[in-house]
């Protein structure tokens, strides 16, 4: 089923809802599962059965004719009325979605000359929700022209958008990419220790995803942007097995462009870059015991072996994966009461990168150099028990784990360090790289999570009571280092002679006779490190009328991150996240609804925040002027360019660790408040007949708070005596830390400053001390109007169609930073100093003021369908940040350009202008259009063949969807010579064939 909360049903329905006054019951199901309430006869016995499986379930109706069943698994049921032994009424293929209540009123007498009785009811628009969502099968997914994976699926609902920075993921609502959750049969698994990912398990495993955008209820947590919410696929009675083929062969990609300069220098090559991919999967299910005992079980092999060049192309990486996957689902139904459900899979994946050398010019392959080695993915598994202990009381327990490795290493990584230069930086020959390293890092991580909640439903007359308890156990087991001798990765920047770098330990100007600069960095760091979250929440839906329902819930967070020895580093309690809504049937028959919601939710603090600040993090920077390349040679004869360092330019700067852990009483706010977002969504939605329906809301979203890492170098006491150091606090909020209380330069008791208005020293060119800046609140606000209709699939053909006008605005993305490319969750440069953000209110890095997004399919013959599917938006703000300020002497990221006097010694002679968010327009629109044929064909006896040849971005649009926004990178009178540089553009177009097989 598809459209945000907008489902089909047929006319009978419709005769249905619209003769028998609807009973709307509240309708929250559990987060793998769905809902089935109605109204029949007063006191009727209601019994609803899986004809695939035998389960069955049995309720009596209220004095009133209503009646609940709940935790239902996702599927296709027969339901009936018993009063006193007789049948009252009957319906078939009752459909069951997930996170849904599908109504169904039984009755006796005949509409319209149509016996109720016995009939087929889908739901037309769920008048007991007031979230927003869409769902989305996997049969429909199989006619559309959408890319095999889980995003691809998220990005078809309004409002959720691509990140556009070097680190992908996705964004809803305007929050940022590090701010969802993925659940998959309950399971948990959102990567929590950056928050950028989640375990993920081939298309084929999956039955059905539910993507929620908004206006979730309390079970759910833990997210301030959306959620994407799946079940996967189940046996039953009757013994299914079937095989998958997709294939992506590298001459069906499309050639990415090459990218080049003005004046005609490549500094980004792509052309060679080829994608192949071939996968191949089996799967069987069926009964181990007749309507007891089933399983379904996948095996899928996969041959991905994309090979790329490097940015300068002068390596070519040729990748070989082999991520074999499997998946199991096996369900026992212990009796009618009981049912017991166990789903495992693993998504391990190895990939080997054999590296040579590369000439553009000929496009010839040289000798190799090196093996990378990445290792990801994990076990995952979740075993589920439901009990049915009454008529009105049923509980779901569930206990899980979700794993995650993370390991890169190469051949090389003892004898070669990492070199990388802007493409302003000139090299004597294009064809000789920078370095000889092939991998960035050696780090290995694994992310370990164990799961268990408790979710609980209780009828009470006119109220469902729903309550639970949710609890996980996050562990990350990590070490990171940089390769070759001293374990020192070079960057190499362009500058002019007298101009101010950027170095917090002072002393950064180009000396003559320079036109660069080398930032020679090293990064270690080690250990485990656990977060506990907790969270119990209870909620209650109050049917007042036969056509208006309110819902209130209230959800408890917790939050526990530990350093590496254990100890609580942030621990938060008592976040109260309250939850209100409405839904008024308006015409008391199931097709129209005005809906409403308010909500509050947290967001709890990633794992890299303990790594990286609580235990022990040595990131140790030393700048030295650029003095030219020097030829090395390789252990294997290969050339390669290597700066030559010139004069150190200032101290060594460790502001951001210097390998040992500090007193964290001095490093974390004693109150800190958690980052939380406050939502508001007002809706319609209507049938305009069997087929039809349209909708419109309004959301509006408002982030409070941050928590990020600021350099307090001021108190009100002490003054610039004050120092305390690098701080994980709330900007521009009142932070208490372990500090000096009497000025002796002796951390000695609780020391509290209104970071709104001190906190950082200000000093003149001559050291002077200033006084005291504080820090702008970080704010970030989303408003959105959407519309969307939709046509449900009538075995001829179906359509949606949606538009959002949105505006993101504020001073903060979210816990990571797009515009700068900077994905360290919760540890941005934002507000390192008050400069960084001061002025610096506007357009966010997500704001897409307008999203257009059609799908259809359409059914030629019984045998033929075509399919497209079309998303254009409008691009993102364009920023030209810089160093400086016209304040003080601080030399770091900003919203201020130096203008004037640039090369002035003396801070205060600048004359800067100020450079405020998207000053620079926006990026272009982009048009990406989905296009397939398939061809199906029934066996006699059961069974299909499906042919599917898919085009994805058809007109081969690679339009660019990231630039370079840093307009001055030290401060001088020139402006970045790469500022507005593509860094990032759509995929290209690629052809995918897909054969299935089916018995």
């Amino acid at each position: 089923m598809s459209s945000r909360r907008m489902f089909r049903r047929t006319a009978l329905s419709a005769a249905l809802c619209l003769g028998l006054g609807v009973y709307v019951a509240p309708t929250h199901a559990a987060n793998n599962d769905g809902t089935v309430v109605g109204r029949t006869t007063a006191g009727a016995v209601v019994t609803i059965k899986d004809p695939n499986t035998g389960f069955e379930r049995t309720v009596t109706a209220d004095d009133k004719g209503n009646f609940r069943i709940p935790f239902l698994p996702v599927g296709k049921y027969l339901i009936e009325s018993t009063k006193d032994g007789n049948i009252t009424a009957q319906a078939s293929d009752v459909v069951v979605t997930l996170g849904n209540a599908t109504t169904v009123n039984l009755g006796v007498k005949e509409l319209e000359g149509v016996n109720v009785s016995a009939t087929s009811i889908i739901t037309a628009v769920d008048v007991t929700s007031t979230e927003s969502a869409f769902n989305i099968s996997r049969e429909e997914l199989r006619r559309l022209p959408v890319d095999q994976t889980v995003a691809s699926v998220a990005l078809l609902a309004p409002g959720v958008v691509k990140g556009n920075a070097g680190f992908g993921g996705i964004s809803f609502g305007g929050s940022s990419i590090a701010e969802n959750a993925v659940y998959v049969n309950g399971l948990n698994v959102t990567d929590f220790y950056n928050r950028n990912g989640f375990s993920e398990a081939p298309y084929n495993f999956y039955q059905e995803f539910q993507v929620k955008t908004g206006g979730y209820s309390v079970e759910f947590g833990r997210t301030t942007g959306g959620v994407i919410n799946a079940v996967v696929r189940s046996g039953s009675n009757v013994f299914h097995w079937g095989t998958e083929l997709t294939l992506e062969p590298g001459n069906w990609h499309s050639r990415a462009d090459d990218h080049y300069t003005a004046d005609g220098s490549r500094y980004l090559t792509s052309g060679e870059d080829r994608d192949s991919l071939f996968k191949a999967n089996v799967y069987a299910s069926g009964p181990i015991v007749k309507d007891k005992l089933f399983f379904f079980a996948m095996y899928e092999a996969q041959g991905d072996n994309p090979r790329n060049t490097d940015n300068y192309g002068t390596k070519l990486y040729s990748n070989s994966a082999t991520p074999n996957f499997w998946g199991t689902k096996l369900n026992w139904n212990i009796n009618d009461d009981n049912v017991l459900e166990l789903m495992a899979f693993s998504d391990k994946k190895e990939n080997t990168a054999d590296v040579y050398r590369f000439d553009y010019d000929t496009k010839t392959r040289g000798n190799k150099i090196d093996e990378v080695y990445t290792d990801t993915g994990g076990k995952n598994w979740a075993l589920t028990y439901t009990s049915y202990l009454t008529s009105n009381l049923s509980m779901k327990l569930m206990y899980g784990q979700n794993k995650r490795e993370a390991f890169q290493r190469s051949l090389m990584d003892i004898d070669c360090n990492v070199v990388s230069a802007t493409s302003a930086v000139p090299r004597p020959d294009p064809n000789t790289p920078v370095g000889c390293a092939s991998n960035t890092s050696v780090a290995k991580r694994n992310d370990d999570r164990k799961q268990y909640r408790a979710d609980f439903e209780w009828k009470l007359g006119d109220h469902l009571v729903r309550f639970g308890y949710d609890h996980e156990q996050d562990t990350s087991d990590y070490s990171r280092y940089y390769p070759g001798p001293g374990a020192l990765y070079y960057n190499v920047y362009t500058a002019n002679p007298g101009d101010s770098i950027s170095n917090p330990a002072g002393g950064g100007v180009i000396p003559p006779g320079y036109y660069g600069y080398v930032r020679a960095r090293r990064y270690e760091i080690a250990g485990t490190f656990q977060t506990t979250n907790n969270a119990q929440y209870i909620e209650d839906s109050w049917q007042i009328t036969p056509k208006l329902m309110l819902n209130f819930g209230l959800r408890r967070d917790g939050f526990d991150n530990k350093a590496a020895d254990g100890a609580s580093y942030i621990k938060m309690d008592n976040m109260w996240a309250p939850r209100l809504g409405f839904s008024w049937d308006m015409k008391g028959d199931g097709s129209t609804k005005l809906y409403g919601n308010l909500g509050r939710y947290y967001l709890p603090v990633a794992n890299v925040i303990n790594i990286k600040q609580a235990g022990g993090l040595l990131d140790q920077r030393t700048y030295y002027a650029f003095g030219g390349w020097e030829t090395r040679t390789d252990a294997a004869g290969n050339d390669y360019y290597f700066p030559i360092l010139g004069p150190q330019l200032g101290g060594v700067d460790v502001s951001q660790g210097n390998g040992t852990v500090g007193d964290l009483r001095s490093e974390v706010d004693h109150d800190m408040d958690q980052v939380y977002q406050d939502e508001m969504i007002l809706g319609f939605q209507q049938m305009l007949s069997s087929t039809w329906s349209w909708g419109v809301n309004a959301t509006y979203r408002k982030l409070h708070n941050a928590i990020d890492d600021m350099e307090i170098s001021a108190t009100k006491q002490c003054g610039e005596n004050g120092y305390i150091g690098w701080v994980m606090a709330n900007p521009g909020k009142k932070v208490t830390v372990w500090g000096d209380t009497n000025c002796d330069g002796v951390a000695d008791g609780w020391v509290t400053v209104d970071t709104s208005k001190e906190g950082w020293a200000m000093y003149d060119a001559d050291g002077n001390y200033l006084g005291q800046r504080g820090w702008v609140k970080p704010k970030r606000t989303y408003t959105a109007l959407e519309f969307q209709i939709d046509r449900a699939w009538d075995d001829k053909w179906s359509f949606n169609g949606s538009y959002v006008l949105s505006w993101n605005r504020g001073n903060a993305e979210g816990p990571v930073n797009s515009d700068t490319d900077f994905d360290d969750t919760g540890r941005t440069e934002n507000f390192d100093n008050p400069w960084v953000n001061y002025g610096g209110n506007g357009y966010l890095p997500n704001d897409r003021r307008h999203q257009f997004k059609f799908r259809g399919t359409y059914a030629i013959t019984p045998h033929w369908q075509v399919a497209a599917n079309l998303a254009v938006q409008s691009g993102g703000p364009v920023t030209g940040f810089g160093v400086g300020n016209p304040y003080d002497a601080t030399n770091y990221h900003s919203y201020y350009v130096c203008v004037q006097n640039c090369d002035s010694p003396v801070s205060e002679d600048r004359i800067y202008e100020k450079s405020p968010r998207g000053k620079y327009g926006r990026l272009p629109w982009t048009y990406n259009l989905g296009a397939s044929i398939a061809y199906i064909r029934p066996f006699e006896g059961g069974g299909q063949l499906r042919v599917k040849l898919a085009v994805y971005n058809l007109l081969n649009q690679q339009r660019v969807v990231q630039v370079d926004q840093d307009l001055q990178t030290t401060i001088s009178d020139q402006t970045n010579p790469t500022f507005r540089q593509g860094l990032g553009f759509q995929q290209p177009r690629f052809t995918q064939l897909t054969v299935s097989v089916d018995f």
